[in-house]
């Protein structure tokens, strides 16, 4: 069975999508950018600061459906520019440990929505 995982302490969708859906023990979330769920700006003054509010967002979304990052098994990274790989690894690397690190990729793409420069997906299992 499917359910559907929303919460206003993350931003809102941005189109014809949810925050997160659970399906038996798996929840699959959308891409998070660093959108500000309180104000609705975007936080871009840095990559670190905007890491972190992608970041927090995840952690919105893995809580509404009573999960944490302990329980991501899976991560996708999308950049614009790799040359800030180093300081998106060490903003990520602050929300998991060695014992319970998920698998990921980190991929640059040419674009992302809102001209951001990092987009972050996590699968997670209770």
């Amino acid at each position: 069975m499917k359910k559907i995982i929303n919460t206003c302490n993350a931003p809102a969708p941005i189109g014809p999508y949810n925050q997160a859906v659970l399906v038996n023990n798996t929840l699959y979330t959308s891409g998070q950018i660093a959108i500000n769920p309180v104000t609705g700006n975007l936080v871009i003054d840095n990559i670190k600061n905007e890491t972190t509010q992608v970041m927090e967002n995840l952690k919105a979304v893995l809580e509404a459906a009573d999960l944490d990052f302990s329980n991501v098994i899976k991560s996708s990274i999308f950049i614009s520019n790799m040359d800030n790989f180093s300081s998106i690894n060490e903003v990520y690397g602050n929300y998991f440990n060695d014992t319970y690190a998920p698998a990921r990729e980190t991929v640059q793409v040419a674009r992302l929505p809102k001209d951001v420069n990092v987009e972050i997906s996590v699968i997670a299992i209770s």
